[in-house]
């Protein structure tokens, strides 16, 4: 078995059809997270609060740059995540295709790695 993350992303618009149809997008999250732990492959699932109360922290300079949110140029968004546990990417992928997202969303299906396959440190040392 292994993890995975799918990554909600939305856009401006996708998040706004989302917000209109809010009631509706709650019930069918809750019933797709309670189809994971069903199947038994649920680990975890989250969603992030509005972009404009985030903050960027750049570290593009000497030092950091703070910038409020929302985040100007950005197309693409991370609105939440649900952590699963599965036998492959392929099964990775059904489930993602499965996530309740409004239309012009998209869901990346990015595997965590296990502890024992994080690169060694340099010294030794973890």
């Amino acid at each position: 078995m292994s993890k995975y993350m799918l990554i909600m992303r939305g856009t401006d618009e996708s998040n706004a059809a989302m917000m209109a149809n809010i009631d509706e997008m709650m019930a069918t999250s809750r019933q797709f997270i309670e189809d994971l732990f069903k199947a038994g492959v649920y680990v975890a699932a989250e969603g992030l609060d509005d972009p404009g109360t985030g903050v960027v922290v750049d570290f593009s300079g000497e030092a950091p740059v703070v910038t409020d949110g929302p985040y100007g140029e950005t197309k693409e968004l991370f609105g939440g995540f649900f952590l699963i546990d599965v036998a492959s990417k392929q099964e990775a992928v059904e489930w993602a295709k499965r996530v309740p997202a409004a239309p012009g969303s998209k869901v990346e299906v990015r595997r965590v790695p296990g502890e024992d396959e994080a690169p060694p440190r340099i010294d030794g040392q973890i």
